[in-house]
């Protein structure tokens, strides 16, 4: 598709109304930015719908916060539902009342699904950015995404089959951590990053200068950003640590935390160990640095951490990793019936095999935990797996290069002339 910097749309009359709902904070840096690449194709359009200060900024009437919608947890959920159900309400009447062309529902499937479903028998064109994970599992969820949407807007490649099988729009516009992590992070040695690193943060310029000669490789491990996966995880990370020390004492572990209350929490977990891990493990948070995480990440050898987004920001950094989940186990034998998928992290998917260790459920222990990780270490083992991470990162990319804006209003245009 060709980015031009203008798309002739029939507004001479009228500005373009655009519905817009990001359902969780997630969501409003994606709508932001979908929201400032319509804005230059597009010399007049009303944005109306829900989001946070990112999408305000671009333009948006805010109906009500954008936190009355991010309820998560199914206890949470029903005893919100009823505020939720008057949400949607408001928001249906607010459409009707600004006459919108268009409805752009960012993530939040649950919710955004069932307002498109109202406005598409009424003409209005339903876009769905960010798909819901039919590829993986409850592939029946198809007839209701066809029943609300004109155009779904998928982050992977790996999600198109499943509506290509089922006839229905779909387009891969790429996740936006491809657009958003700094090309310095994977272009710059590791040696030339982990200074800088240092030389930005006080709490880590006091943990090397304490060591100056006695790191052998540095690991960056990351348990999760939420409470209760930190509690489930972090201790048996902790003990594989512990272990990895009987190996090489000269490791050193770097945990970046996402705000000062989840350093306080993994703090507390370290403390409950031995002296030689305490004096191993540093824990950071930066409030100056909106990416540390990645930062952190870009200048360890390796990571070590719970699966989720951070696998893609490990790939896209080219950081070889090892991948550790476990979940209660009762939920794990029900979900696990469900699943179409082999593989719980992003790079695998990617690549349709195992290119990263997984040690899911019982083959997470601290032994996996320590074999694995030296294995890793070793030369052969790291550069294979780096290899295979930059070709998969390679092939995301080639397959990740239509723009989000220009495809809506190319699918809505079509749409019109029919």
């Amino acid at each position: 598709m060709t980015h031009s910097t203008a798309i002739a749309v029939n507004t001479a009359t009228e500005p373009l109304v655009i519905g817009i709902v990001a359902g969780e904070v997630s969501g409003d840096s994606l709508g932001a930015d979908f929201m400032a690449q319509m804005n230059n194709l597009v010399a007049d359009i009303v944005w109306i719908g829900v989001g946070g200060a990112k999408m305000q900024a671009q333009g948006l009437q805010s109906i009500f916060p954008l936190e009355r919608l991010a309820v998560m947890g199914l206890v949470e959920v029903m005893s919100q539902l009823p505020d939720l159900l008057k949400a949607r309400r408001e928001l249906l009447t607010a459409f009707r009342n600004s006459k919108i062309d268009l409805f752009i529902g960012i993530d939040a499937p649950d919710f955004n699904l069932r307002v498109a479903k109202k406005l598409k028998p009424k003409g209005i064109f339903c876009v769905q950015y960010v798909s819901p994970s039919i590829w993986a599992w409850r592939e029946s969820r198809i007839k209701g995404i066809k029943e609300a949407t004109d155009l779904v807007l998928c982050l992977f490649p790996f999600e198109l089959p499943v509506y290509e099988k089922h006839q229905h729009p779909a387009v891969c516009v790429g996740h936006p951590l491809l657009h958003t992590i700094p090309a310095e992070l994977h272009e710059t040695p590791t040696l030339e990053l982990r200074s800088a690193l240092v030389w930005h943060n006080d709490g880590l310029q006091q943990y090397f200068i304490e060591r100056y000669d006695e790191v052998s490789q540095l690991i960056c491990v990351m348990p999760g950003s939420r409470r209760g996966e930190i509690n489930a995880i972090f201790p048996l990370m902790l003990e594989g640590m512990e272990k990895l020390l009987l190996v090489d004492p000269k490791l050193c572990f770097i945990v970046p935390t996402v705000d000062q209350n989840h350093q306080y929490i993994v703090q507390d977990l370290i403390d409950q160990h031995s002296p030689q891990l305490r004096h191993a493990v540093t824990v950071v948070y930066d409030q100056d640095q909106p990416n540390f995480s990645q930062q952190a990440m870009a200048a360890s050898d390796i990571v070590l951490l719970a699966s989720g987004t951070a696998t893609l920001e490990a790939m896209l950094l080219e950081r070889p990793m090892v991948v550790i989940y476990q979940m209660n186990k009762l939920t794990y034998k029900v979900v696990s019936h469900m699943i179409k998928v082999p593989y719980v992290s992003l790079p695998n998917i990617l690549a349709g095999e195992e290119i990263v260790p997984e040690l899911i459920q019982e083959r997470a222990t601290a032994e996996s935990i320590c074999r694995t990780v030296t294995q890793l270490l070793q030369v052969r083992a790291y550069q294979a797996q780096q290899d295979a991470l930059i070709a998969t990162k390679a092939d995301m990319q080639a397959q990740s290069n239509q723009q989000p804006a220009h495809t809506v209003i190319e699918y809505w245009l079509a749409q019109q002339r029919r």
